[in-house]
């Protein structure tokens, strides 16, 4: 495909997208904040079960990473 033709392409697809973008509403108070989700997991089960996952999966990283550092001779940083 020439660069010219592939150039007018994409021209126009970003136009098509900027007219969709225009015509979605966006409802009144809409913030893009953080804050707005806390809380919405509270009582779900399967988030419960992935955030346990994901604590164990945290702890044997650093229980890993304590290992490594044990292994090191610090003393020998300091030398020139």
């Amino acid at each position: 495909m020439a660069k010219t033709q592939l150039e007018r392409r994409v021209a126009t697809l970003e136009q098509q997208v900027a007219e969709l973008r225009s015509q979605m509403p966006i409802p009144a108070g809409t913030t893009k904040d953080i804050r707005k989700l806390i809380g919405v997991f509270d009582g779900d089960e399967v988030m419960g079960d992935i955030l346990a996952e994901a604590l164990k999966f945290r702890e044997r990283d650093r229980q890993k990473a304590r290992r490594r550092i044990r292994g090191l001779h610090f003393e020998n940083w300091l030398e020139p």
